[in-house]
């Protein structure tokens, strides 16, 4: 299985990379990582991009998952759906940040549009839902 897990640096990456890596070396599968710069928005220095995502693929390998990790430029959703493409996803693990309201008609919903218009399965984790779900139970 090959899933591909949008990440954008945010508070709760660490928990979604985390829980899409448990997935990936559950399945033996692999896992890609990919940040999507956005064009109109101030850009991270090219130095801290790469460390970041050398940072979150060190710790989804030590959760022993096979992993890739790729950057592209663009409309965060347009970019994440036709990485999916390019790169034959089964599965698309992306991040839900809970905007609401206002907010969320004036900008958009990255993980909904993501959702709407994949051709592969989609599984929206919501902040502290996926550090919940990698607990073990009994």
């Amino acid at each position: 299985m090959t899933i591909l897990c949008p990440i954008d640096f945010s508070a709760v990456t660490e928990q979604l990379v985390a829980y899409a890596a448990a997935l990936a070396a559950g399945t033996g599968g692999e896992l890609r990582l990919l940040h999507v710069l956005d064009a109109t928005a101030a850009p991270l220095p090219d130095l801290q991009v790469a460390h970041a995502l050398a940072r979150h693929r060190e710790a989804a390998l030590q959760a022993g998952a096979r992993v890739t990790t790729a950057v592209a430029q663009g409309e965060a959703a347009n970019e994440i759906v036709a990485d999916a493409r390019l790169h034959p996803a089964d599965m698309i693990v992306i991040g839900a940040h809970g905007q609401t309201g206002l907010t969320r008609f004036l900008m958009g919903s990255t993980a909904e549009t993501v959702v709407r218009t994949a051709t592969c399965a989609t599984l929206l984790v919501k902040p502290g839902c996926a550090s919940q779900a990698l607990r073990p139970t009994g």
